[in-house]
């Protein structure tokens, strides 16, 4: 049985989700990430799996545009959990971004490794001098 793994992560609400091959959503966290999106997205991931990644056949993850931190970390968290269980990852837009993850996934394509979509150049503070 399919099962896929969706981050999104773009802006302070993260929303996390596992999915069937049919795009039915069988658990679901959305909370208030805000500055806490590091330290609480893998604990959140690792209680909706429920500490079983091999049961994942694939991740999805919501590509931007949005904030420059969130989609990294959201887009760092997904790339690591495709390589380590060695499954096939997506990035996706839009509002329809779930299903488009789940249709892309279902036909076999593997993006390999997402990369976030910012939108725009990020706003790096210069060092201090």
């Amino acid at each position: 049985m399919c099962m896929y793994l969706a981050i999104r992560s773009d802006k302070s609400t993260a929303e996390v989700y596992i999915l069937t091959a049919d795009g039915e959503i069988a658990a679901k966290k959305v909370w208030e990430a805000d500055r806490e999106l590091a330290r609480d997205l893998p604990g959140v991931i690792d209680d909706l799996v429920k500490n079983d990644y091999t049961k994942l056949t694939g991740v999805i993850v919501y590509r931007g545009p949005g904030s420059f931190t969130g989609l990294r970390i959201g887009a760092n968290v997904a790339n690591a959990i495709s390589y380590a269980q060695n499954i096939p990852i997506v990035g996706a837009n839009g509002d329809d971004w779930l299903m488009e993850g789940v249709k892309r996934l279902g036909v076999g394509q593997n993006d390999k490794i997402a990369l976030p979509e910012y939108g725009a150049a990020p706003h790096i503070t210069p060092p201090k001098k």
